[in-house]
């Protein structure tokens, strides 16, 4: 066995490029919410480029679907990698939920929070939007690792679970300035749910990257 664990695919090279491709889209995905939520944040609420980059990562989990539909295809009717294709059918499935909570929860943000936030917490979350999609892009790192080298995926779960840490952090902050004002009940609530949302995407960052750490263990062995 080559150090570090085998490589999952080894010759069956069209679908580990298949693959690729759609990590490759998932990562295009975080881009146009990184886009979008800062152009909410400057535009005071929702604006066309909003809409542009929710039309965008719409796009991509179609894209992102079809790509699914043919890995899928592979690892079953050509039946490759037995031994591991439970656990990558899985992972890619988790990765394509991640992608479609990107975008349900920016379109949710820009329907409750038309107006985005108020203007002393723009700082905060787009201190807030950098950690948390922060923690997409290391699981999306680690996801990659694992197809190439399964024992060096633990370097990128540490750094998941670092920005997770500092989400949870800026979202707490929020929250507590939030409710510690005199903003209506309501609208302390619509910051709440805007941290929540951000912050929610780096709590599922996470728990995909301690199943990839489970996974790749499993490889490694």
């Amino acid at each position: 066995m080559a150090e570090g664990g085998t490589p999952v695919f080894g010759k069956t090279r069209f679908l580990e490029g298949l693959i690729e491709e759609l990590l490759d889209k998932i990562v295009e995905g975080s881009l146009y919410l990184e886009l979008g939520v800062k152009a909410y944040l400057a535009s005071e609420g929702r604006s066309p480029v909003c809409q542009e980059k929710l039309d965008q990562i719409l796009q991509v989990k179609e894209q992102c679907a079809e790509l699914r539909r043919r890995i899928a295809t592979l690892l079953y009717s050509e039946m490759l990698i037995p031994d591991a294709r439970g656990d990558v059918f899985r992972l890619l499935g988790d990765l394509f939920e991640l992608l479609d909570d990107m975008g349900n929860d920016f379109q949710n943000l820009m329907i409750e929070q038309p107006t985005g936030a108020p203007t002393g917490y723009r700082a905060d979350f787009e201190e807030l939007n950098a950690a948390a999609l922060g923690s997409v892009r290391a699981v999306l790192n680690a996801s990659r690792t694992f197809f190439r080298d399964p024992a060096a995926v633990r370097d990128h779960i540490n750094e998941v679970r670092l920005y997770e840490a500092e989400s949870d952090r800026i979202a707490l902050r929020i929250k507590t300035r939030a409710f510690a004002t005199d903003h209506d009940y309501e609208s302390k609530c619509r910051l709440r749910n805007a941290a929540d949302m951000l912050d929610g995407l780096a709590d599922k960052a996470e728990r995909l990257g301690d199943e990839l750490a489970i996974f790749a263990i499993k490889r490694a062995l």
